[in-house]
């Protein structure tokens, strides 16, 4: 990659993906954030997003081959599952998903969740099925010259939305999920700015855990709030369970958001994890990569007690202690 084409990449990734630092909604540009991209930065990240939306489903590698649907009764929402529900042989937990941007692509992420779905997980994600296999995408916008984007695409509310409607069709006879859920395990988990939507929900005490990937709240002294993503520090207070931090290391935009959020909550177990991938994660990767296995990993601990998960994270000798492409920080592990 050459620099010019890495410098208008990170720019765009930036301008699109970083809701995090909230750059995606500031008035106008500060003389700190980088301009923002130009129609031809916005032009190969459409392109570099037409090869990933050509790539087909990965069905997970977990013991229940996963698909992806749009329900009627669960509007602009995308449910992640098992394919044969009848083939799970343990309750189900529940996990609800904040897309990058805040973006309402539901299938955003789709190789991530699909990995998480397929170790027995009903996954709802914000937005409707807008790319993957088959999905036309809709062209780049051109910058405003303002440097600002629209409001956020998607909302908090939509995530308890999922979780009421989990719950829901757990208890509703005739419903597929009836009696399948466990209503003691759901989690809350989201990318980016999407992240930050899953703080706004995290005081939600149906939750047990919550997973917070490549995001972190903007730092007090320079965050601006606005009515669509009025969050700040303070957000961390409301956290009751514990939490994990999934970062993308020094070269995540989020990574010192997410850090600092870290080093700021004292209230509940937390765990920070860095691989040095960036912002981007390994959300592209089939099956989602080594960030889905440690997110399914905290996922079983915290939800189901899965002693073998648990060493993932526990120990001197824990397996991200030892695994050298990931470093790992914890605080009030019991």
């Amino acid at each position: 990659m050459t620099t010019k084409f890495a410098s208008a990449t990170k720019r765009a990734m930036i301008y699109l993906f970083a809701g995090s630092l909230a750059l995606i909604y500031m008035p106008a540009w500060s003389q700190n954030a980088p301009p923002p991209p130009s129609a031809d930065d916005l032009q190969r990240m459409h392109e570099t997003q037409e090869r990933f939306n050509a790539m087909p489903d990965t069905k997970g590698t977990g013991a229940y081959p996963a698909i992806k649907e749009e329900v009627a009764s669960l509007p602009k929402h995308v449910i992640y599952r098992p394919a044969d529900l009848s083939k799970v042989d343990k309750k189900l937990g529940v996990v609800v998903w904040g897309n990058g941007a805040c973006s309402d692509d539901g299938a955003s992420s789709r190789m991530h969740l699909l990995e998480i779905a397929s170790h027995g997980y009903v996954v709802i994600a914000n937005g409707n099925i807008k790319s993957g296999p088959g999905i036309p995408l809709e062209p780049p916008k051109p910058p405003r010259a303002d440097g600002q984007l629209p409001p956020p695409a998607t909302s908090p509310k939509q995530l308890t939305e999922g979780i009421n409607w989990a719950l829901a069709e757990n208890s509703r006879k005739g419903s597929d999920y009836f009696n399948r859920i466990d209503p003691k395990a759901v989690a809350v988990a989201g990318y980016s700015c999407g992240g930050l939507q899953a703080l706004q929900v995290a005081g939600d005490k149906r939750l047990r855990t919550v997973i917070i990937q490549n995001s972190g709240v903007f730092n007090p002294a320079t965050a601006l709030r606005l009515p669509s993503m009025d969050i700040g520090k303070d957000t961390l207070k409301t956290i009751h369970t514990p939490i994990l931090y999934i970062l993308g290391g020094p070269k995540d935009i989020a990574y010192e958001n997410g850090m600092d959020d870290f080093r700021r909550i004292d209230q509940v177990p937390a765990v920070v994890v860095n691989t040095d991938v960036g912002h981007g994660g390994t959300y592209n990767e089939p099956n989602g990569g080594r960030a889905a296995q440690v997110a399914v990993a905290w996922l079983d601990w915290q939800l189901r007690g899965d002693d073998n998960a648990k060493h993932w994270f526990v120990g001197a000798e824990c397996g991200l202690c030892t695994d050298k492409q990931w470093t790992i920080e914890r605080k009030n592990l019991k």
